[in-house]
């Protein structure tokens, strides 16, 4: 199917000698649609024609034609309506990639922090790609893996370009054993989210590969098949039990744009509107920002190392030191212990705001209560789960804990906030007991 408009690739030294890299992600998160040459070049997913069908308004977003929300639902119902409900997102547009062979797992623990080989057979690790010379994010990933020398990579769309430079010149310059990377371009990826998600998907299931999905946990994956509506069995379907809302849930790999129609209107059809709404970027949007989830371009970027961003946890244990081989790893080690015990430490940190008034949105100042700037907002909006508005960005170090007050400037007047633990909400991930 169609993708994202390329840039101009990078050289290796884009990534190896200069302080920044060359690339960064659009910092646009979507836009009203026009009929201007720009919309033209831009890609469909799947499930494009299934979108305008249910009334969708579709938006430019990572280099896709989008749905932001449907007619007769507005962003913030469609938000209540994944909390209490489910929902289903097109995640189309991510960037699907294979990293297979006897060398995978040492590649990929080159480019990211995590442990590839360390995780269990169909485990999954939130992890990120790292600017070798600054342990910048070049993009945040999960990395899955399908077998020993088999792992499934998925990226961001409006990195798409960026990603593939980066991943063709660190395999370049790989010493190691060998390793293939593909896209699976002709994939679609659908996300089930919601308190009803998992009695939706198990009742959509195929008679002769129906499984206990109390025993898929969060983080883990399996293959399985679904009941079409014309009575026949869908192609093996790589399903994900996680997601990007704080909310139980699946993300659902579809091999080809027939069977990724056929996959998400088996699933409409079995739930029925009262339980399994469509969405869209919009609601999207505000359901991660209450989760504490990172948006790419806004809360995350390549000027900003793991530590300053709060995913120190991505790091195992086992890999916290300056020979633990990833990139930046020794400037990552250095941060990783405070200045009071002879670290580097982190000039600002990632926190949680909640804001008195008018929302921050992103680009706003964080002031101190002195009037000094100590930071910036990168994401922010109306809460529709707290009835308040909510934001995240970076701080100054030092202001960082939670319960600090501190102002935000929004259309030149302070307002009042404080910094808040992230997330903002309860998340209610499926560990194998229903959360408190």
């Amino acid at each position: 199917m169609p993708r994202a408009v390329s840039r101009p690739a990078a050289s290796l030294a884009s990534f190896t000698t200069l302080p920044r890299p060359l690339f960064t992600c659009s910092r646009r998160r979507y836009a009203s649609s026009s009929s201007s040459s720009s919309d033209e070049a831009l890609g469909k997913t799947p499930l494009y024609d299934l979108h305008v069908a249910h009334g969708a308004k579709m938006v430019p977003f990572g280099g896709f034609h989008m749905p932001v929300q449907y007619s007769g639902l507005s962003v913030s119902a469609s938000h209540a309506f994944t909390r209490s409900h489910a929902s289903l997102f097109d995640v189309s547009h991510m960037v699907q990639r294979i990293f297979a062979g006897p060398g995978a797992a040492a590649f990929l623990a080159r480019v990211t922090p995590a442990d590839p080989a360390a995780l269990a057979p169909r485990g999954s690790t939130l992890s990120a790609l790292l600017h070798p010379g600054t342990g910048g994010i070049v993009d945040d990933t999960i990395v899955t893996k399908l077998a020993d020398d088999r792992f499934y990579v998925v990226t961001n769309a409006a990195c798409r370009a960026k990603d593939d430079a980066y991943f063709e010149e660190q395999l370049a310059a790989w010493d190691g054993s060998a390793v293939s990377h593909t896209k699976q371009d002709d994939y679609g990826l659908i996300a089930l989210q919601g308190p009803l998600s998992a009695a939706i998907l198990g009742s959509a299931l195929a008679e002769p590969t129906v499984l206990a999905l109390t025993s898929l946990l969060f983080g883990n994956c399996t293959s399985t098949t679904i009941k079409l509506r014309d009575g026949s069995i869908s192609p093996p379907l790589l399903i994900s039990r996680g997601g990007y809302t704080g909310e139980d849930g699946f993300e659902i790999s579809i091999p080809g744009a027939e069977a990724s129609v056929a996959v998400t209107d088996a699933l409409l059809a079995a739930a029925g509107p009262e339980k399994l709404q469509l969405a869209g970027l919009g609601a999207r949007d505000s359901l991660r920002l209450e989760a504490g989830m990172c948006l790419y371009g806004h809360d995350l970027d390549d000027t900003t190392t793991p530590v300053e961003a709060g995913l120190s946890w991505i790091i195992p244990a086992a890999r916290r030191h300056a020979n633990a081989g990833f990139h930046g790893a020794e400037v990552i080690a250095r941060q990783l212990v405070p200045r009071s015990k002879g670290g580097a430490g982190v000039e600002r940190r990632r926190v949680g705001l909640v804001v008195e008034g008018a929302p921050a949105r992103e680009g706003v100042e964080i002031v101190s209560k002195d009037g000094d700037k100590i930071g910036t907002v990168t994401s922010g909006c109306p809460s529709p789960t707290l009835s308040k508005n909510i934001a995240m960005g970076y701080i100054k170090d030092g202001f960082h804990k939670a319960g600090t007050e501190v102002d935000v400037v929004v259309r030149g007047r302070n307002r009042k906030a404080v910094v808040t633990k992230m997330p903002f909400i309860p998340t209610k991930y499926w560990k194998g007991t229903a959360p408190a």
